[in-house]
């Protein structure tokens, strides 16, 4: 997929660990792996927003776009 997940970097950069964003967003580790592997098909607004909150970034400092990789269809 040509989007790229930066969640591993941004957790990285607050020293915090899946398990403790999980239970600051309250999302399960699983959903969460999930997401960070690049995985997910779909995130929703709400969650996007509560990570944003936990991280204290934008939703362009976790997503990101690029065409070298191929798209799904």
């Amino acid at each position: 997929m040509a989007i790229v997940v930066r969640l591993d970097e941004q957790l990285h950069a607050r020293r915090m660990t899946l398990t403790e964003l999980a239970a600051r967003v309250d999302i399960t580790l699983a959903n969460l792996s999930i997401l960070k592997t690049g995985k997910a098909k779909a995130i929703r607004f709400s969650t996007l927003e509560a990570i944003c909150t936990a991280l204290e970034c934008q939703p362009g400092d976790l997503l990101a776009f690029d065409p070298a990789l191929p798209s799904e269809e």
